[in-house]
């Protein structure tokens, strides 16, 4: 895929990559510098990424100089505004026009880049993303999908939403089914994704009254899509083999993602104390630290950062506030992949398609 050139640089190097990504570079924990490192682990990866950088001009171009790798493939754009994890949305909405955050997402409006991501506050990111790319005709809500780790071929389960909306009627279910196997069908390439609505119990009179409607509707239209629905899954089926795309409302969602990373850490934190607790402990740690560090990849957050908007004008990706280069890395990587697929103009085709009955794409 070839993005537009993007303008001339405040550095006086023209971007002409493939791929051009806007990245915010304030709003993490980490601050702008991990973002950079994280621009250069890409660029080092990926000879085809450009990146617009969205911070103070000063600050951006000493961390960029320092970085050989990426010489000629920055923009700095200067933004001196921050948004701040206790902005309020509708805040940033109306103040927030000077900010990196807004800034890095008005260069994918004006297709100067593909992907916009961030490492700020996520409601903020949505609003604002919402407000100046729009959704996409026949979606009411958009969705924030993320990958979990699973035991399926492919590795990795898609999920949404995580956290776009705290609610979701059953109409809002079914665009989410359809976006999710989208992206399953783009980014994992599965042809017939299988679709699983999350639910206290797999039985069919559980459950609230649009999950039974969205039961309904989801199967309804299954053939139509071009995906299987397995009907309901329980929490445990989310890293499980039962499903590709779990679905369920933005509330459940976050608070399952959040429960599965802290179980994740604290599982890590054990291993090292019960690792730690005798010489013999210690030897069998040395023994097994090829297979425990293969363990540690699979399921470090870091390496599978990274939460892509759906149902927008334009795509963007969420990368943890907390995250370091390694994971900016694996958001850029993400959007990388995104912007490859031609993903945002697929999923506008599925959801365009769809109209109000979810009818057959022939494009995405």
């Amino acid at each position: 895929m070839t993005a537009p050139i993007s303008k001339q640089a405040d550095t006086n190097a023209a971007l002409a990559f493939p791929i051009i990504l806007s990245v915010d570079t304030m709003g993490g924990d980490q601050g702008p510098a991990a973002v950079v490192a994280g621009c250069a682990i890409s660029a080092k990866k990926n000879q085809d990424l450009g990146f617009i950088l969205h911070g103070p001009k000063d600050e951006l171009t000493r961390l960029v100089a320092r970085r050989k790798g990426l010489a000629g493939r920055c923009e700095v754009r200067d933004a001196s505004g921050v948004v701040t994890m206790e902005d309020k949305p509708s805040h940033v909405v109306r103040n927030g026009k000077g900010t990196s955050m807004w800034s890095c997402v008005e260069a994918v409006r004006n297709g100067e880049a593909t992907v916009a991501v961030s490492c700020g506050n996520t409601g903020a990111l949505m609003a604002l993303s919402m407000i100046r790319l729009r959704k996409l005709p026949g979606v009411n809500r958009p969705a924030i999908a993320v990958l979990w780790p699973s035991r399926n071929p492919q590795g990795f389960n898609v999920m949404l939403d995580v956290g776009a909306d705290v609610r979701a009627d059953a109409d809002d279910l079914l665009r989410f089914a359809l976006m999710g196997a989208s992206y399953a069908r783009n980014g994992m390439d599965l042809a017939r994704p299988r679709i699983g609505l999350l639910n206290v119990g797999t039985e069919e009179h559980k459950g609230r009254t649009e999950l039974k409607e969205a039961y309904d509707l989801i199967g309804a239209h299954a053939d139509a899509a071009e995906f299987d629905f397995v009907g309901f899954v329980e929490g445990g089926d989310i890293p499980g083999s039962v499903a590709d795309v779990i679905v369920t409302d933005g509330f459940t969602g976050n608070v399952a993602i959040k429960t599965g990373e802290g179980t994740a850490s604290l599982i890590g934190e054990l291993l090292r104390e019960a690792f730690k607790f005798s010489p013999l402990s210690r030897l069998a740690y040395l023994l097994s630290f090829t297979s425990m560090n293969r363990l540690k990849k699979r399921i470090d957050p870091r390496r599978n950062n990274g939460g892509v908007f759906l149902g927008l004008n334009g795509t963007v990706v969420k990368s943890h506030g907390s995250a370091d280069a390694t994971g900016v890395s694996a958001a850029l990587k993400l959007a990388a992949q995104l912007a490859e697929l031609r993903f945002s103009d697929k999923l506008a085709a599925r959801v365009a398609a769809a109209g109000p009955t979810g009818e057959k794409s022939e494009t995405s």
